[in-house]
């Protein structure tokens, strides 16, 4: 099969703290309408099917992380993980992969060290990639401090020697995705990202079909910001962000690369609170995180959807890794849950994995 070249001019992407991007415009593209029909369609999928992928991300983290990934998989309604090849309990989640042969594991590419104590470096080394690295020789904190300091080769460089690792440690990812956004801070990055998956025949985590949920996100984002500012006027309909627009024009180009892709993602549960008024235990976070995700599978619309989670076994060291202990172990409960997996069924949810939307997605093309 023939993959065609994918090019990317003129494009610029920007990350927010807690989304993938706020703004994405490409040169020379016009205004396109929605995907139709929509992505799982084209993989053959009937029109109305509503397809998720529920997807664990920060494999190798921390073994309460793999734990986590591999008790969730094993109850049979998360679906995919990927996994953070610079962190040191790689090597456990890479014997889980080759374990068991055909589950869904791509690689979470990263170019950040977010926590405080608990840092990990590039793995192509600090001198060949200087600009991804801080003081402490760890890669930045955030999406925009790298940024900030790296240059698109070094960033290439980085996520080439991820994936070499990866292939030496005799894993083959089923997809590439992004850690903390990163992959879309820049246009110069989104543009490597691409072009590593298409040249490798990977696929890549990118939303490029109608954008529902995240088309529904940034209004609901800009309303805020109006609010803040004092000039939101209730009533007001807001336009859709152009970013959206865009990103089905490149979505397209994706497409006729040879590789799958979405029709949404859904990126935002790291964000919902936990009420401080009831003490966290297992059975008030589950109850919570169980109803949070049931509005989730309501809201989903027809087509390929990827809803993003960080399923993890806590254990009482992991408050020195991150705060965010409450909210991951929210996942994980929910994600062992027989009431959600009910809802899901219930719902009519076909459960699917990256392995599968590229293996529909070459059937697609050896027809055209």
């Amino acid at each position: 099969m023939t993959i065609k070249p994918l090019k990317i001019s003129g494009a610029a992407a920007a990350i927010a703290a807690g989304l993938f991007f706020n703004a994405l415009a490409f040169c020379g593209f016009a205004q396109s309408a929605v995907q139709n029909p929509t992505y799982a369609e084209k993989l053959g999928w009937k029109a109305g099917d509503r397809v998720v992928i529920i997807h664990i991300d920060d494999g190798g983290m921390s073994h309460d992380s793999d734990v986590g990934i591999e008790k969730s998989l094993d109850y049979h309604l998360a679906t995919s993980f990927s996994v953070m090849m610079p962190c040191p309990w790689v090597p456990e989640i890479v014997h889980y992969i080759h374990a068991h042969p055909g589950v869904d594991a791509g690689l979470h590419l990263t170019l950040t060290s977010e926590w405080a104590e608990y840092r990990w470096g590039p793995v192509a080394g600090p001198s060949e990639v200087p600009g991804l690295v801080d003081k402490e020789g760890a890669l930045w904190k955030s999406a925009e401090e790298t940024a900030q300091h790296a240059s698109a080769d070094e960033f290439e460089k980085e996520i080439r020697a991820q994936l070499k690792r990866a292939r030496n440690m005799g894993f083959t990812p089923t997809h590439l995705d992004t850690h903390m956004g990163t992959v879309y801070a820049r246009p110069d990055y989104l543009e490597r990202y691409v072009k590593v998956g298409v040249e490798n025949h990977i696929p890549i985590m990118f939303p490029g079909g109608h954008d529902a949920l995240l088309a529904e996100q940034f209004r609901n984002e800009a309303i805020v910001r109006l609010k803040e500012s004092g000039k939101w006027v209730e009533g007001t309909k807001l336009p859709e962000d152009p970013a959206i627009a865009q990103a089905r024009l490149l979505g397209q180009k994706v497409w006729e690369s040879g590789l799958p892709v979405l029709d949404d993602l859904y990126n935002f549960s790291y964000d919902w609170k936990f009420s401080s008024a009831l003490p966290p235990t297992d059975e008030n976070v589950r109850a919570f995180k169980v109803g949070k995700y049931k509005e989730v599978f309501h809201q989903l619309k027809p087509g390929v959807t990827q809803i993003i989670i960080h399923a993890t076994d806590t254990s009482d060291s992991f408050k020195f890794i991150s705060s965010s202990g409450v909210t991951r172990r929210g996942d994980f409960l929910a994600m062992t849950s027989a009431e959600l997996r009910e809802a899901a069924q219930k719902d009519g949810l076909i459960l699917t994995t990256w392995r599968e939307l590229q293996e529909r997605r070459d059937r697609v093309s050896t027809k055209q």
